[in-house]
């Protein structure tokens, strides 16, 4: 599978997800493999203003299978965003119109430019023509079950440049409940000849990769929440074998990166989310996890996975 010139080793791909797909993440899921990566999604207009703490989220982009996902609803500012990112190393922009976050679609970004085609088509063509790499485009089903529109949105980014189209089988009102629609993901995939299409939404293991593309028919998958304290899954999934992991020597390591990449107070976050998030499956999860929730120190952080370290 190709994105651009660029052949993927792999077609299981990690996806995009804010206050998760941080550097620190990223390197530790480069570990098991050459597989795509997203950063977390990046607001464009904090690009071009130039903030330290977005400029922080774009690093480690210059590793040669990352991508930077860019949102915003400004044609031009999305533009500026995807020079920017370039500059500082990006290999691949994506555009987020996906997110279905009030937030977001408040500003009529992320999801809610399934709603207008003709300004989600002008902003394609500004940042596929602002910059010399490869662009995907990350969208929904559509905005809600009456307006369905992915078809029309996923022509519109393959005649525009489009170099990869990654689908989540949900539309923006269902937000994430209920089950993906890997099937309305094939109907997609059917219109579209020249790129690959991605399935995203459900999958979290080796059982539903295989489902997903099955009913799918796209050409790879795209991994989210399954991620979450398990970021060794997409090397399961693409081998086919589950991997006997300590579950807490990893924690340790994602612990240490995130020290070393952040600073002070958010550094301590940091380690409480994803602590929280390993955990889960572990003996005595609940107490380990009402630890988690109180860490406000390094210490506490150490201490905590040392807890785990005694579960077993």
């Amino acid at each position: 599978m190709f994105l651009g010139k660029t052949e993927l080793l792999s077609n299981i791909i990690l996806a995009p997800m804010a206050g998760v797909t941080d550097q620190p993440f990223r390197k530790l899921v480069r570990e098991f493999g050459d597989f795509l990566m997203f950063s977390e999604m990046i607001a464009s207009n904090a690009v071009i203003r130039n903030v330290k703490r977005t400029y922080k989220m774009i690093e480690g982009a210059e590793d040669k299978y990352t991508s930077v996902q860019i949102v915003g609803a400004d044609p031009k500012i999305m533009a500026e965003a995807a020079e920017v990112s370039f500059d500082l190393g990006a290999k691949f922009i994506d555009i987020n119109m996906g997110c279905p976050v009030k937030k977001i679609v408040k500003s009529e970004a992320g999801a809610a430019l399934m709603k207008d085609e003709k300004l989600a088509a002008k902003i394609i063509e500004s940042v596929v023509n602002a910059v010399k790499i490869p662009v995907s485009l990350k969208i929904r089903l559509g905005w809600d079950q009456e307006h369905k529109n992915a078809r029309e949105i996923a022509k519109i980014a393959e005649n525009s440049g489009i170099q990869m189209i990654s689908v989540h089988g949900r539309t923006r009102s269902q937000l994430y409940s209920g089950k993906a629609d890997w099937k309305a993901i094939g109907e997609v995939k059917n219109v579209i000849k020249t790129i690959p299409i991605i399935a995203n939404g459900d999958i979290v293991d080796i059982d539903s990769s295989k489902k997903s593309l099955r009913e799918s028919g796209a050409d790879g998958i795209m991994v989210g929440r399954g991620a979450l304290g398990s970021p060794w899954v997409l090397k399961e999934i693409q081998d086919g074998v589950p991997l006997n992991i300590k579950k807490e020597d990893i924690a340790r390591r994602h612990v240490s990166y995130i020290l070393d990449f952040y600073e002070n107070n958010q550094a301590i976050t940091q380690c409480k989310k994803v602590l929280i998030h390993y955990c889960k499956g572990m003996p005595n999860a609940s107490s380990l996890r009402n630890k988690a929730t109180k860490i406000i120190s390094v210490s506490e952080v150490f201490s905590t996975l040392n807890e785990m370290s005694c579960e077993k």
